[in-house]
């Protein structure tokens, strides 16, 4: 007999890799174009290192939404899985900004805000499983990380993005 949990880890692992093949419709469309020709600071790793980081973190993203809805369900995580969806949404928007509309500095605006809603994500979660709590902090790492080249690209090319420039 198929086990709900299983399920619902299906569910979640559909949901993340849904909102990765959304970012990746966006980020192919600039990814080999305009992205080669900007400049990036020295720490920018090489571009095949991208995918399989990604995919490992949706993965841990759908891994610990999972972790807490086996813990907790839905109706007792109501507040975390609000967040949750919450930062996936950010995610894929970084990733039209970024790529789709090739504005970093209007998508370093909005990885902070991702950045926020994944810790206050992780907070929640630890409410519920530890486990949880710590691969959202993977994810959380990588999105600082990436805050820092998004912030750097913006800074390095500022013809790029000037109508959102500081002045």
């Amino acid at each position: 007999m198929f086990n709900q949990s299983w399920a619902v880890l299906g569910l979640f692992l559909v949901i993340c890799f849904s909102a990765a093949g959304l970012g990746a419709v966006f980020t192919a469309s600039s990814v080999k174009t305009w992205y080669q020709l900007l400049r990036k600071p020295s720490l920018t790793p090489p571009d095949w290192v991208f995918g399989p980081v990604w995919t490992v973190l949706y993965f841990l993203m759908a891994l610990s939404a999972w972790l807490v809805w086996r813990n907790a369900g839905w109706s007792a995580a109501r507040a975390a899985f609000l967040l949750f969806f919450l930062q996936i949404i950010c995610n894929v928007i970084w990733s039209g900004l970024f790529f789709g509309m090739r504005r970093p500095g209007l998508a370093y605006l909005d990885v902070l805000v991702l950045l926020s809603t994944i810790i206050a994500t992780a907070m929640v979660f630890r409410v519920f499983s530890s486990t949880a709590f710590c691969l959202m902090l993977i994810y959380a790492a990588w999105v600082g990380f990436a805050s820092f080249l998004n912030f750097e690209v913006w800074r390095l090319n500022p013809e790029s993005d000037a109508a959102v420039l500081p002045s």
